[in-house]
């Protein structure tokens, strides 16, 4: 069995985030954080795994093949769930061999590493792709970059239930929206699904439009067949993925220091600077309730420095 019982996962805490230009603005904020549920399976990572690893099951399959790059959090959730759980991991790596802390994990975790070049991942898409590897790990289930797909955005689902059982400790008894980061739409969607237009949800694009996040959400939500989807897409990539720049990283100095909960630069970090320009522009009506979605990631910090 790839799939372990659910009693080690941690309850993902809400908490209040109390910041000057949220008070200022009349906005209430929580955040749940799903970077708190797992030292090594953390964020979101885990919820877009768990119906890719049930299916998984249910064929019959001795482990997980997945895509990813050299600073990837969805590889390394995997393959840390791999080495915990006991089911084989395989990596398929964007561009040439690299000694990241990222990479160094996954070997130590047990994942058989496959570097692709630049060239070779950018085919990841065509119809074919997978062909070849499952010639070659025939016991293995294949799972999209990051977890995505319907499967992925199924197991994302949960977190509203989450959010629900934990309102009355805040003194809240509803929310206006959700606020989160978005790489591949998947935990969006997921979402998306769960609140079936109760709702809206609003994603902070870390990557540029021709990354295909828009595309790719509403393709899960026709296939899942919701017929009132309420979300947003915002740009929030500051000029492209993994793009860093100064003002970013004096906001996540400052906001961490202000709060006390650690951010990174490509997606929380993006989406809480994000959120503050769209509260400073007025989006919000004075009263609104968000709660925003601290989707983990703060492994990838290592790579960064």
């Amino acid at each position: 069995m790839l799939l372990p019982s659910s009693t080690w996962l941690s309850q993902p805490p809400l908490e209040r985030l109390d910041l000057d230009w949220l008070t200022q603005a009349g906005i209430e904020v929580a955040i749940l954080r799903l970077d708190l549920i797992d030292p090594l399976i953390s964020g979101n990572k885990w919820f877009k795994l768990v119906e890719h690893l049930k299916t998984a099951d249910h064929q019959g399959s001795e482990g997980i093949i997945s895509l990813g790059g050299a600073h990837s959090n969805h590889l390394h959730a995997l393959a840390a769930a791999g080495k915990r759980f006991g089911f084989a991991t395989v990596g398929l790596l964007r561009g040439h061999p690299q000694d990241t802390p990222t990479v160094k994990d996954l070997q130590a975790f047990g994942m058989q590493l496959h570097w692709l070049g630049y060239a070779g991942y950018r085919a990841r898409h065509a119809a074919d792709f997978w062909q070849p590897w499952q010639s070659r790990y025939p016991t293995l289930h294949p799972v999209p970059e990051g977890g995505g797909g319907l499967p992925g955005a199924l197991g994302c689902r949960s977190l509203r239930a989450a959010v629900c059982a934990q309102l009355q400790d805040l003194g809240w008894n509803d929310y206006d929206g959700w606020w989160l980061a978005c790489g591949t739409g998947t935990t969006l969607a997921g979402l998306v699904l769960a609140e079936a237009g109760e709702h809206p949800v609003y994603g902070a694009l870390a990557v540029p439009d021709d990354h295909g996040v828009a595309q790719r959400v509403e393709r899960i939500v026709q296939e899942a067949g919701v017929g009132n989807a309420r979300y947003e897409l915002i740009d929030a990539s500051r000029g492209g993925f993994a793009k860093v720049d100064p003002l970013l990283l004096d906001f996540i100095e400052k906001h961490e220091q202000a709060s006390g909960i650690p951010l990174e630069p490509l997606y929380t970090g993006k989406a809480l600077m994000a959120l503050e320009q769209h509260v400073e522009a007025g989006k919000f009506t004075r009263g609104t309730r968000l709660i925003f979605v601290h989707t983990g990631g703060l492994q990838g910090r290592r790579g960064l420095s």
